[in-house]
């Protein structure tokens, strides 16, 4: 393995399990998994440092002025960002980071780090997608129907603008992890 480490991009629509897929790679894999920045607050269950680094609003317009982000954008009205610093330092260091970002950000990521492995992680089919979305719980039915869409045109464009190397079809969870583990340890 070279001196420098290898940068993995994991993205998909919200439910496609990329979040899943990404956690078990790390644990599978021994990666360092990039903790995202976020204004939106936390979910129950969810710690701040190692789900999410939960910040204010006016915080994380400060790191977007000062250049802190490897990709930042807004989410359903909450803001999200990868901090560019540990991941450089990690890498410098030899090891696999693994990013779980929406498309967007991947797109970002890769006009800065072409050099990357893009994964991009699908649903077998939009009704399934549904049936995850509604099993979360999370969400009312005009913000589910807003996630559904949204998941669509991610998907689409996704797969229109080149940057996505890898397409795994989450049908099968188990088999999802071994194919992105298999991808990672290339």
């Amino acid at each position: 393995m070279s001196s420098r480490g290898k940068l993995v991009v994991i993205s998909g629509p919200s439910g496609a399990g990329k979040s899943t897929i990404a956690a078990e790679v790390v644990k599978r894999t021994g990666a360092e998994f990039s903790i995202s920045a976020t204004t939106r607050p936390p979910r129950p269950a969810e710690v701040d440092g190692r789900d999410y680094r939960f910040v204010e609003g006016k915080a994380f317009d400060k790191m977007v002025e000062a250049g802190q982000f490897l990709e930042w954008a807004e989410v359903f009205g909450y803001m999200y960002g990868t901090p560019a610093a540990p991941v450089q330092k990690a890498l410098a260091e030899g090891k696999t980071v693994v990013l779980d970002v929406d498309v967007q950000g991947g797109k970002q990521v890769h006009d800065k780090m072409p050099s990357a492995t893009f994964v991009l992680v699908v649903p077998p089919s939009p009704e399934e997608l549904a049936r995850r979305l509604g099993r979360r719980g999370t969400e009312q039915d005009a913000q589910l129907r807003r996630r559904l869409a949204k998941a669509d045109e991610e998907v689409h464009a996704a797969q229109a603008c080149g940057v996505y190397n890898h397409v795994v079809v989450n049908d099968d969870l188990e088999q999802a992890i071994r194919q992105v583990v298999q991808i990672v340890q290339r």
